[in-house]
């Protein structure tokens, strides 16, 4: 028997770690999941223990030699965000892989943004909110500013995507979905770094950019990518697969809506209300804003719970309730509480329509630039029935779908050099789709 011809992609989270093979129909044929327990940097902040996670990733691949039923052609790679490996001459880090949650010290925050136009008008220009340590560009002004010596020692800077392939290809190189997403490097008007990039000498600390679907040489004849940013990875069954204008509101501890046919520049207003652009693997602006509304959900769940003395669990079974709309649309508004409510699923469906509310002016914001024919809701609001019809009810004028795909952000990863492994056409079912009306 012939072996299976697949694609190898790790795929980096900050909880798991995850190796998966897909097959040409990219359809899961072997996975592995592994975590391994966090370090601490010099402050004593937790963070990515990377050398654990160095010895992972080639152990892994290692191991891939052994499964003889498969036919690896290529390896790619895609991991969180605004997170960089520094390494020094002799190709190894020799900083920890600092956390993007670090708090960022203000008197060095307010020395960039006074040097360079001031927050507004630089953010603008690289379509990143003032983000402190989230702005991974903002971490090699901080080692530069408090750690010269260091900073010397470094020879690249390479986020996290990039430095998995880095890995096992041995060459360095950057990439835009990683490099585009509020690091405050990318000047989005004018397609090329920042000049604050060149003025601090942080250009001779990052490597070539090539384009996100490019590929490296490995033995046996396989390939690898250069690595994509988890985010931008996830978008890439989407445009693959649907041509008409769409928004994707990914729902998580954030609800995201990415609008990929939105290349209106940011402005001062959608900035202050938590938008903003990052590239996607073709180099293309997309728009996006955030909501922190799948962490309040779960607040809210736990006090809801507590009052109606039940599991936390119950909320995914309620059902939508149209009854229950319309009466809540009648009462005169009241204070959210649990003790306002007859039962658990009246107060929930109260607490849904609020979120609703807010995610409503969030997807607003990013649905201008092109008339966008459907929505898509991943993640677990896409399994809400509350929130679905609602948010359906909230768009008459749009399709809207729940959307699953197994393993999105790996399978973008595998997508973006199909044509380098797989010679048979995308199949057509690699998302499941359900419409509310």
């Amino acid at each position: 028997m012939s072996a299976t011809a697949v694609i190898a992609v790790f795929d980096v989270g900050k909880t798991n770690k995850k190796l998966f093979l897909f097959d040409e129909h990219y359809k899961i044929v072997w996975e592995q999941s592994f975590s391994f327990t966090e370090t601490v940097d010099e402050d004593g902040h937790a963070c990515e223990d990377v050398e654990k996670l160095g010895t992972w990733v080639r152990d892994s691949y290692l191991l891939l030699d052994t499964l003889k039923e498969f036919e690896i052609r290529a390896v790619n790679f895609s991991a969180y965000g605004a997170s960089f490996v520094h390494i020094g001459k002799d190709d190894r880090p020799i900083t920890p892989l600092y956390n993007y949650l670090k708090p960022y010290p203000p008197r060095l925050q307010k020395q960039f943004y006074d040097t360079y136009g001031g927050e507004i008008t630089f953010s603008m220009l690289t379509a990143s909110p003032v983000l402190g340590s989230l702005n991974s560009g903002m971490q090699l002004y901080r080692i530069k500013a408090e750690h010269p010596e260091l900073f010397e020692q470094i020879s690249c800077s390479l986020h996290l995507p990039q430095y998995l392939s880095f890995l096992l290809t041995g060459k360095k190189y950057s990439d835009i979905t990683s490099i585009g997403c509020h690091t405050n490097l990318w000047n989005f008007s004018q397609q090329h770094y920042h000049e604050w990039v060149y003025r601090e000498g942080i250009i001779d600390k990052l490597a070539p950019l090539r384009p996100s679907g490019d590929i490296l040489p490995l033995e046996n004849g396989r390939v690898a990518g250069i690595g994509l940013h988890d985010s931008s990875a996830a978008m890439i069954p989407y445009l693959e697969s649907f041509r008409e204008p769409f928004v994707l509101i990914s729902t998580g501890t954030w609800c995201i809506s990415m609008n990929p046919f939105n290349d209106t520049p940011l402005t001062t207003a959608e900035l202050q209300k938590d938008c903003l652009c990052y590239m996607n693997y073709q180099g293309r602006p997309v728009k996006a804003s955030r909501l922190f509304a799948g962490y309040e959900h779960e607040q809210q769940v736990k006090k809801l719970a507590a009052h109606f003395q039940k599991d936390v669990r119950y909320a995914a079974g309620v059902a939508f309730d149209p009854d229950i709309v319309s009466h809540l649309r009648e009462r005169k508004e009241e204070n959210w509480e649990p003790g306002a409510f007859d039962s658990f699923e009246t107060a929930y469906h109260r607490l849904i329509m609020d979120i609703m509310e807010q995610q409503v002016a969030s997807t607003l914001l990013v649905l201008q630039g092109a008339e966008v024919k459907r929505i898509f809701v991943d993640g677990g609001f896409g399994r809400n029935q509350v929130y679905m019809h609602l948010l359906a009810a909230a768009f008459p004028q749009i399709e809207v779908f729940a959307a699953s795909i197994p393993q999105a952000t790996a399978m973008g990863a595998a997508l973006a050099i199909h044509s380098h492994w797989n010679s048979r056409s995308l199949p057509g079912d690699i998302i499941e789709l359900r419409y509310f009306k």
